[in-house]
């Protein structure tokens, strides 16, 4: 099933499912653009019309099915890694290069500090327009995206430096160049190095967490979830694909998997979920990095007094322990 995305002339970009608010949000605009003096109050027809707008959006996002939270997941204008760490992150810098092969400009790692503590920023990068998609193959990284990650995530274990990271990925790249460069064997070690080291992995899934190329960044101590995030072992339109031979089944394959931040909670498959403001992240950025930093903070703050021994054996009980709860 194809996402269909309507666009305004003010450069909004409304889902399908949103005519409604992009109907309002029009009649906003026109209201406040008309000259002062017309008979009708304007200050006073905004504001109605603003309150009305506000219990839409709330309605409206309460009752989102799987697949309409896939398609928020994807939307284009949602905060992507290069936001968050231009908000988050004070003294960035980029680390690159795999030491093997050459840089994967899909996935984006380097040294930072979060209010004043130092950490290593680990995460895929979708890009934020045309040139920008293509530069970061939409968040798809190649086997040297992923040795790039490890090498990273030894050198934080090394100087004893927190890891975050930040996943929005429809899944590891399936191109027969990566293949041939050992893919599913990069994604193993990616996910073993997570699992190896002794300093707290904070895992944030901002967008789309699709398959092993989000798990190889997602083995955390803390793993959080946008609340209109998804995370699985495949996509929907890939599983209905399999099972159906179609992909006009991706909605029922969307509420078969159990995909949602919601859901994953309830499963332990993930730890908290991060709320976002009404109406998805991509509505208002400031607000969505004011929570993600909140969470991040109180993460941090958690394994401050946890010797590196027991935060590496937590992490590992989490793991092994996970699918004891049935659905």
């Amino acid at each position: 099933m194809r996402t269909i995305i309507v666009k305004t002339y003010y450069m909004q970009t409304y889902l399908d499912f949103e005519k409604s608010i992009a109907e309002l949000e029009s009649r906003i605009r026109d209201i406040k653009s008309l000259e002062s003096g017309d008979e009708i109050n304007i200050a006073e027809e905004v504001s109605r019309l603003e309150t009305k707008l506000d219990k839409l959006l709330r309605s409206t996002y309460a009752k989102l099915t799987s697949w309409e939270k896939i398609k928020v997941a994807r939307h284009p204008d949602r905060p992507h890694l290069s936001d968050y760490i231009s908000n988050l992150f004070t003294d960035f810098m980029p680390l690159s290069g795999d030491r093997g092969f050459s840089d994967d400009h899909a996935i984006i790692g380097g040294i930072g500090r979060f209010k004043g503590q130092s950490v290593m920023v680990v995460g895929h990068e979708k890009g934020n327009d045309t040139e920008s998609r293509i530069k970061h193959n939409f968040g798809m990284a190649r086997p040297e995206g992923f040795r790039k990650a490890i090498r990273l995530f030894n050198l934080a274990d090394q100087f004893n430096i927190p890891i975050i990271t930040f996943v929005d990925t429809a899944g590891a790249y399936l191109g027969v160049g990566a293949e041939e460069r050992g893919q599913a064997e990069a994604i193993a070690r990616s996910t073993e190095a997570c699992l190896g080291v002794k300093v707290p992995l904070i895992s944030i899934i901002v967008g789309e967490g699709g398959s092993g190329g989000a798990v190889a960044l997602a083995v955390g101590n803390k793993v959080l979830m946008m609340e209109h995030a998804v995370y699985s072992v495949i996509s929907p339109e890939g599983c209905a694909s399999i099972l159906w031979r179609t992909n006009e089944k991706a909605e029922d394959a969307a509420n078969a998997l159990k995909i949602t931040a919601q859901d994953l909670l309830k499963l332990e498959v993930i730890d908290e979920v991060i709320q976002e403001p009404i109406g998805g992240a991509h509505r208002d950025h400031e607000k969505t990095m004011k929570s993600v930093s909140k969470a991040i903070d109180t993460a941090l703050m958690e394994f401050s007094a946890i010797s590196a021994e027991k935060i590496k054996e937590l992490r590992s009980e989490k793991f092994l322990n996970m699918g004891h709860i049935g659905l």
